[in-house]
């Protein structure tokens, strides 16, 4: 498999297996326009560029952080409308962030509960447990 860095056009299916992503949903980012227009090559086929795959490295990130499909249309919307955006660029990116880092620290309040539920389970947490049987 080619990499990023060889400098040559990729596949979608090869770039499906770098970014662990579906052809399926790859085609969709491409139609909404949260990556731009690939260039085909031969036969109509897709030829990733290493700009295409910064687009999708960025796009599968903000996706991981639950960001949603509209917003990053969005932010790609002002994105290419030029450097008169960045301020609203950076606000939408600050706005995300501060969800993201809420969300993270409910997680973990979340895994800190989990964390002392399994180092005291043959202990405390057994006897709270027997109580709530139904």
């Amino acid at each position: 498999m080619r990499s990023k860095s060889d400098n040559s056009a990729m596949t979608i299916a090869e770039v499906a297996e770098q970014y662990g992503l579906s052809t399926d949903t790859l085609r969709y980012y491409e139609r909404v326009g949260l990556i731009p227009p690939v260039t085909r090559g031969k036969g109509g086929i897709r030829d990733y560029s290493d700009k295409d795959m910064e687009w999708v490295g960025f796009i599968k990130c903000m996706r991981i952080a639950n960001i949603p499909i509209e917003v990053l249309k969005e932010y790609v919307n002002l994105f290419r409308k030029g450097e008169d955006t960045q301020e609203n660029r950076k606000a939408i990116l600050r706005e995300q962030r501060d969800q993201l880092a809420e969300r993270i620290a409910n997680l973990q309040e979340i895994l800190e509960k989990l964390n002392f539920k399994i180092e005291n389970y043959g202990t405390a947490v057994l006897t709270v447990e027997k109580k709530l049987v139904w």
